[in-house]
């Protein structure tokens, strides 16, 4: 490797760090401010940049909110995509314990439903994903049918609606609410026969 291919080596693991130091920032900065509260200088300030310093790694807001939200879901990434039932129950344990993001995501969501707002299309496009994914994790665990009779496309949605739910709840309410416990419970639900009439 020659002297130039080591320095620019250097340079790119010395700007993905930096990326990474920004990304953490920004996550701070979101939770304690929301989006719309949330300032590029606020971010930079935290880093010791200037606001044209961040702008070098993240032109616009809006594509810095992209990059934590993305790196957000890396976090959580399960290899070969293969969720399982048994593995939602333990993401859900380890949200329990990382408050913070958890806090982030579920404002960042909240503000997103409303118009024009920049990560209305990343929520949307990550929600029909999600959806999909949660279906084949059923799937894969009752066939075709739930005990109850759902298909799993039918019950996706309520299984993510009960996952972003019990954050909610807990995030409001960490010592009444067991976010972990709860959802075992719904997952027994899940796995329970219609009852016959």
């Amino acid at each position: 490797m020659s002297y130039g291919d080591r320095m620019s080596s250097t340079r790119t693991a010395r700007s993905e760090e930096r990326r990474a130091e920004i990304l953490r920032a920004a996550l701070d900065v979101i939770a304690e401010r929301g989006y719309r509260g949330a300032s590029l200088s606020a971010v930079a300030e935290r880093v010791g940049l200037t606001q044209q310093g961040l702008l070098h790694h993240f032109p616009t807001k809006e594509a810095l909110l992209v990059a934590v939200l993305a790196d957000r879901d890396r976090w959580d990434a399960v290899p070969d995509s293969r969720w399982r039932l048994d593995l939602l129950g333990s993401l859900v344990e380890y949200n329990a314990m990382r408050p913070g993001i958890v806090q982030t995501f579920s404002a960042l969501l909240g503000e997103s439903v409303t118009e024009g707002h920049p990560a209305r299309g990343f929520f949307t496009r990550r929600y029909v994903g999600v959806r999909e994914s949660m279906a084949e994790v059923l799937r894969a665990e009752y066939g075709e049918r739930l005990p109850s009779g759902l298909t799993p496309e039918r019950a996706a949605p309520l299984l993510v609606a009960v996952m972003d739910g019990l954050q909610y709840q807990w995030l409001l309410d960490p010592e009444s609410v067991d976010m972990p416990g709860a959802f075992r419970d719904f997952l027994t639900l899940l796995g329970e026969a219609a009852p016959q009439g």
